[in-house]
């Protein structure tokens, strides 16, 4: 088949490097405009741009998908198909009436579970065991179009959402290619969705990276995988932002039994050993991993304890 592929972030060039590798042919890609991106805010095309321009396909930028000059350009192409995956704009119906065989989404979750722009760090917030990708149909409403096919994987106690979409972009893209495949052969029919078990998963903000120290341990471990590596997770010391890598649940050494048994540490209190940092929560302490104060590098948190000792008193707690 013909088709016009559209993609922005990394998990898209996966799928776009295995429609170029399938037998049909990727005659343009659609993507988000060139952004500012890093500490100088310099303006950048997108990664399926770079990736689109260096296998010398045409790259449309459209401000916005309605606008007649790229609906007239997309008419022109004249695609059979325009699988989307991770595009992030919603497509009007004129639109998805240009190709015969419509627009086929590849979708990081178990469909209906997570529909929106967050599957995967939803599945993690929430402690889902098992998720995985969809290919369907897009219709005018938020990821409810009909099924194409699924995969599904099972989500490890220590992945972040950038390691859980790194290995779905790659299932996903195949399962992309083996659904444009069955499309053109007739094999496959899309199935409507059910009508149970419907979830949403709106895009995370900064703010909402921020962690609780109040909240039970397990669900502020979930919150900062969730949020690794975008959009980061958070916290306060001192006064200054301190960005939180993973933490671990339990700490590396047992705490002793009896009367010298140390007090329950309190939600955000910080307990500094030689090799580990330990934080207090509703439930028990976890053991801080990578943090990076401002304007310095990710470091091993005990590395940024002992700073915190050279360079005089510090707040005690975390907030």
């Amino acid at each position: 088949m013909r088709l016009v592929f559209a993609g922005t972030p990394d998990p898209a060039v996966v799928a776009l490097e295995a429609l170029l590798a399938s037998r049909h042919e990727v005659a343009a890609v659609v993507t988000r405009p060139d952004a500012p991106v890093g500490r100088g805010r310099h303006t950048e095309p997108s990664p399926v741009a770079q990736v689109a321009a260096a296998a010398g396909l045409e790259v449309l930028k459209p401000v916005k998908v309605r606008d007649p000059e790229f609906l007239d350009r997309l008419r022109a192409i004249g695609p059979d198909c325009c699988p989307v995956t991770a595009y992030g704009a919603l497509l009007p119906q004129v639109a998805l009436d240009i190709p015969p065989e419509g627009w086929v989404n590849l979708h990081f979750s178990v469909l209906p579970a997570w529909r929106g722009a967050a599957p995967v760090q939803h599945a993690l917030l929430h402690g889902d065991d098992v998720t995985g990708a969809t290919t369907f149909r897009i219709v005018k409403e938020l990821d409810a179009g009909p099924v194409f096919g699924v995969l599904t994987e099972p989500v490890s106690p220590r992945d972040t959402s950038g390691d859980l979409l790194a290995r779905l972009a790659v299932s996903g893209a195949r399962l992309l290619v083996d659904t444009l495949d069955g499309i053109e052969s007739g094999q496959l029919r899309a199935v409507p969705q059910p009508e149970d078990g419907i979830s949403y998963a709106p895009k995370l903000s900064p703010e909402d990276g921020r962690v609780d120290w109040g909240q039970p341990a397990v669900a502020i471990d979930r919150l900062i995988r969730a949020c690794t590596p975008e959009p980061g997770a958070w916290t306060e010391f001192g006064g200054a932002r301190l960005k939180l890598g993973p933490v671990q649940l339990a700490p590396p050494e047992p705490a002793p039994a009896g009367p010298d048994r140390p007090p329950p540490l309190a939600p955000g209190e910080l307990q500094v050993g030689r090799r580990s940092v330990l934080a207090g929560t509703a439930t028990g302490p976890v053991t801080l991993g990578l943090v990076q104060p401002p304007g310095k590098r990710l470091m091993p948190a005990a590395d940024w304890a002992r700073g915190l000792h050279q360079s005089g008193p510090a707040a005690p707690k975390l907030g």
